[in-house]
């Protein structure tokens, strides 16, 4: 393995002490423990180099958005012992690649999914934890702008029970993306509300993934328990091609 680039490595330790210590701030804010909050470090467009430094800086959940990147990504950092968070949108048909090294999907909008994510995990011999997505786009869901991922929250809780259904996976709460116009604390007030109704049913669904680098002080302030950073840690980097 090439050593990492010092300068990349103090850029990474930079940008994540400030990122907790917003974190810090937020749940001094809202009365809560930081212990309370995980960071999931989002390294979609960036290298496995990154990954390698943001675990030698005591990172250990990290997030993906697209299955061509997190499959060779994880495997090739197989040996960090990280939890791996898949957090895009998900196609039924690679949910079989998916299941081989996603530790958590938090993006579960589809009874059809949750089968198929089901049935790839138990036949990987693995447990997944899945999260139901939550559309908290109104103008989404009423077919004003183009669909957006995420159920209705009047059908989460049924979504949930297909995914409790499942033997392989693990129900593990609900994850939200702030529309991009309003006010993400009033979005995720909503989000709050739904976590509650699933977590009166099901008490151990206690994950509530909420909050990226734009609107983390939101998300805290609502309870959120899994904060999903990219920008904040690793800086703008164009597309991967591919």
């Amino acid at each position: 393995m090439t050593h990492a680039d010092p300068a990349r490595v103090e850029q990474v330790r930079a940008n994540l002490a400030a990122a907790r210590a917003r974190i810090e701030a937020a749940c001094a804010k809202a009365g809560r423990s930081p212990d309370e909050v995980s960071l999931v470090a989002v390294t979609k467009t960036h290298p496995a180099s990154d990954v390698r430094i943001l675990a030698s800086l005591g990172v250990t959940d990290v997030g993906e958005n697209r299955d061509q990147e997190a499959a060779p990504k994880a495997a090739e950092t197989a040996d960090l012992g990280l939890t791996w968070h898949f957090v895009g949108q998900l196609q039924t048909n690679k949910a079989r690649s998916v299941a081989s090294y996603a530790d958590v999907v938090h993006s579960v909008d589809r009874a059809r999914l949750a089968r198929a994510l089901g049935e790839r995990a138990a036949a990987a011999g693995r447990s997944l934890t899945c999260l139901v997505q939550i559309n908290l786009d109104e103008d989404s869901r009423a077919g004003v702008i183009g669909p957006r991922g995420g159920v209705d929250p009047g059908d989460a809780l049924e979504l949930a029970a297909r995914i409790e259904e499942h033997e392989a996976l693990v129900l593990g709460g609900v994850m939200a993306v702030a529309p991009r116009e309003g006010d993400p604390s009033a979005a995720f007030a909503r989000l709050q509300e739904v976590a509650a109704r699933i977590r009166d049913r099901y008490p151990r669904a206690t994950v509530v993934s909420a909050g990226m680098s734009g609107d983390l002080e939101a998300a805290v302030e609502r309870g959120a328990t899994h904060l999903r950073l990219g920008t904040a840690l690793l800086g703008n980097r164009g597309p991967i091609v591919g």
